[in-house]
């Protein structure tokens, strides 16, 4: 079906993005939104909005970037399903897993502008998700965490194996997701297959707000790939 994608920049979006595209949808936009009382950053991961246009074009999909608030934030939704919807979209993809919750939050959205939720990684075991998306190919780093469940140094981590393996042995005795499901860190997506050049990045400071850790980004372009 014509879809478009709630797109966060970050694993998860991006690897629902994948598995929907690879089941034969035809994914026409991505959808972002953005808060302006954070400096033009993704209402999400605390990224600018300028690194998620700049996936979009990695991407070769173009994007609908709005800005909204917490508190306006359904009725921005709304707003935007209907503009989908009038532009021929018939569904919507999204990288829920297993929160019931918001499961059914989008389903009934979409539902009021006959919109189908395509939800590729849900019912996933998390693990799983997270190695396939390392073993497909797929390279993001650590941009947000946490600051009351995970340290700065998590900050530009790599999502890989080590990564993986590291967090298993620290979340022990701390009932962590796996893949940050509950909030405990976000990514941002510089490779893989979705992605058609590489998105070369140039860290700079850590900063903390708000109860969470960010990692700024500088410089951001776009590197063809080496066949």
């Amino acid at each position: 079906m014509r879809a478009a994608c709630c797109w966060s920049g970050g694993k998860d979006s991006c690897y629902a993005l994948w598995k929907a595209m690879s089941q034969g949808h035809d994914v026409r936009y991505l959808v972002n939104f953005i808060s302006p009382v954070r400096f033009g950053r993704n209402a999400f991961h605390g990224v600018r909005h300028e690194l998620i246009r700049i996936q979009s074009e990695s991407v070769g999909i173009p994007i609908m970037q709005r800005e909204t608030t917490w508190e306006g934030y359904e009725r921005t939704f709304r707003e935007v399903m209907n503009e989908l919807r009038n532009r021929g979209i018939e569904g919507l993809v999204t990288g829920d897993m297993d929160i019931i919750e918001h499961r059914t939050w989008t389903e009934n959205i979409c539902g009021e502008f006959g919109l189908k939720a395509v939800m590729p990684l849900w019912g996933l075991n998390p693990e799983d998700v997270l190695k396939g998306f390392v073993d497909e190919g797929f390279e993001s780093i650590v941009v947000c965490v946490r600051a009351d469940l995970l340290d700065d140094s998590w900050l530009g981590r790599r999502i890989d194996r080590k990564f993986m393996a590291d967090f298993h042995d620290y979340s022990r005795k701390r009932s962590l997701n796996i893949c940050g499901e509950n909030g405990e860190y976000h990514t941002f997506v510089v490779d893989g297959p979705a992605l058609q050049k590489r998105i070369s990045i140039t860290p700079r400071e850590k900063v903390v707000s708000e109860g969470y850790w960010f990692l700024d980004i500088g410089e951001a372009t776009l590197v063809q790939k080496v066949a």
